[in-house]
């Protein structure tokens, strides 16, 4: 879009056809509504994509094959052009579930956009508010009307989300009974590596009580901790990592502009450091935390702080009182001995163990109760009363940037100047407006996932790969749910989960991360990528996450 046609939009005089149809919209939004996502060659004639089937899995666990027979075996999909064949009408439900992440509208349009395509007749169904309303039957008809202003933007505010878990008998009963009455083809769950399990259970009870209703999986989370081999990166993670980014660059140029702050930032990432590592790399900051390399060093929480200390005497031997420390927002649980008091503490509140500190430090083994008892008052009562759905520990409301500033502050008493400002960067990275890259990922995503079940298979996750080329050659799959599963202990229960991604140590963008970081330390090295662009040059619009990029040159 030329600047004289982005000027010329008068957007006073433009009403959105929404839920809320007096709102007027902005300038930028009309703009977006009218992005056209360019396709996959493979994606431009959805009658004649075949699908081709790849080596079976193999090397299972048992307790996996055990509790999902009915999806043991299946092949890996991968899309190819065929011959053009006659399709049927499709009854699709779809759904969000988890926390929002870019893009998933566009899951929704390229959904709804390639079932028409394959039938005139087919019909798509939006469960509300998550999977609850897979237990309730509380949908409602998606038209081309109703996506008209959902389109190209963020929030998942189109049927709403939750963290429902669709687990116990009379769960399972209920999304089946809905299922049925609704005559559902297939359901598609837009989520992260619980809803994909929730995906996962579904298809298994489906099979096994002879529903027809196929289940359909899309990779969502922004933290990128859903990646594997067939999933190149979860969408929502670039444009959160690029949100991020554009904030810790402007924090930097406060810092060097003020020259008295250290400025201790955390992003998200519970399970994972992939978001502060693409940070890193994009904005280049003094001293980056990465989870992963903790663990595999056993780093402890006294090593840490004395790493950052070195850091700050040493710019202040060069006149400089001020610069950025970068934590994910899981880092907590990767310092071990940590990370045992976290697992102590899990097990014991599990059990109904009253949360009072002093009961529950007597409670602890003694090496958790010293590190327990050493930690500030106010981050005790966070590791004991802000729980996750699961039951752990919510690492997103323990305060590690400010338990970090602190310990740092009190070790530098009466050394050198310091003063720090701390900062969360959470949920502001979610709901934006998705990057181009993510726009155009989840549109293919919904039309991969309209292939997939058009083939009549159930229990796979969609997936469009060799996504650091350009969007033309991208390729689509089916990957196996049941590959994907591992048991983890979730409230003192083993449960069957998707596996988390985390950091590759031996990977081109930690590799990459680790020879360059000594020269962000003392030097002002810091980079500004600016905010999300959507108009002008490719180069800065379809921009891929530069760790996506590394670690494709890498192959």
């Amino acid at each position: 879009m030329s600047d004289r046609e982005f000027q010329s939009i008068d957007f006073l005089s433009q009403k959105l056809r929404m839920p809320y149809p007096e709102l007027m919209i902005s300038a930028l939004q009309s703009a977006r509504l009218k992005y056209t996502p360019p396709l996959p060659k493979i994606l431009c004639d959805l009658l004649s994509v075949e699908w081709k089937k790849e080596d079976a899995q193999s090397g299972v666990d048992l307790r996996i094959q055990a509790l999902f027979p009915h999806l043991q075996g299946q092949p890996y999909l991968s899309g190819s052009v065929g011959v053009a064949r006659k399709m049927k009408p499709l009854r699709i439900g779809v759904l969000f579930s988890g926390g929002p992440a870019a893009g998933g509208h566009n899951v929704i349009a390229g959904l709804f956009d390639a079932l028409l395509e394959l039938h005139g007749d087919s019909q798509l169904f939006g469960f509300q508010d998550g999977p609850s309303g897979v237990l309730t039957g509380k949908a409602i008809p998606i038209t081309a009307v109703s996506l008209e202003g959902f389109r190209n933007v963020g929030g998942f505010n189109l049927l709403g989300t939750g963290r429902t878990k669709i687990e116990t008998p009379e769960q399972l009963a209920s999304a089946l009974s809905v299922a049925q009455k609704m005559d559902l083809t297939g359901i598609v769950i837009i989520g992260g590596d619980d809803s994909n399990t929730n995906a996962a259970i579904l298809a298994e009870y489906f099979l096994k009580n002879g529903c027809k209703t196929q289940v359909i999986g899309v990779p969502k989370t922004i933290d990128g901790d859903l990646k594997n081999p067939w999933v190149e990166v979860s969408f929502g993670f670039d444009t959160a990592s690029k949100t991020y980014a554009a904030s810790i660059a402007n924090i930097a140029a406060d810092a060097r502009s003020a020259k008295k702050y250290y400025h201790f930032i955390k992003v998200m990432g519970r399970s994972a450091s992939h978001i502060a590592l693409e940070c890193a790399l994009t904005t280049q900051p003094n001293w980056t935390l990465i989870g992963e390399e903790i663990a595999a060093e056993k780093q402890t929480l006294s090593a840490i702080t004395n790493g950052i200390c070195e850091l700050i005497e040493k710019r202040a031997r060069q006149n400089k009182y001020y610069g950025v420390i970068l934590i994910p927002e899981g880092i907590i649980e990767f310092i071990p001995e940590v990370a045992t008091l976290i697992r102590e503490l899990n097990a014991l509140l599990s059990k109904g163990t009253g949360a009072h500190l002093e009961e529950v430090a007597e409670r602890l083994t003694a090496p958790s109760r010293g590190c327990f008892q050493s930690l500030p008052k106010a981050i005790q009562s966070q590791l004991l009363f802000a729980r996750d759905a699961h039951g752990n520990v919510a690492l997103s409301f323990i305060e590690t940037e400010r338990l970090l500033a602190e310990m740092v502050s009190e070790q530098l008493a009466g050394k050198v100047p310091f003063a720090s400002v701390t900062h969360f960067l959470g949920y502001e990275g979610r709901s934006g407006f998705p990057s181009n890259f993510d726009c155009n990922y989840c549109y293919a995503l919904g039309k991969t996932a309209a292939l997939l079940l058009d083939a009549g298979v159930t229990g796979y996750m969609a997936c469009v790969r060799n996504l650091a080329g350009p969007v033309e050659a991208w390729q689509i799959g089916g990957v196996p749910l049941a590959h994907l599963l591992t048991i983890d202990e979730r409230k003192g229960k083993e449960k069957p989960v998707i596996r988390k991604a985390l950091v590759d140590l031996q990977g081109e963008s930690f590799i990459h991360f680790k020879k360059q970081r000594a020269g962000w330390m003392l030097e002002d090295a810091y980079l500004f990528p600016g905010p999300i662009q959507f108009f002008g040059e490719k180069a800065l619009t379809d921009a891929v996450p530069l760790s996506l990029r590394l670690e494709e040159s890498r192959g």
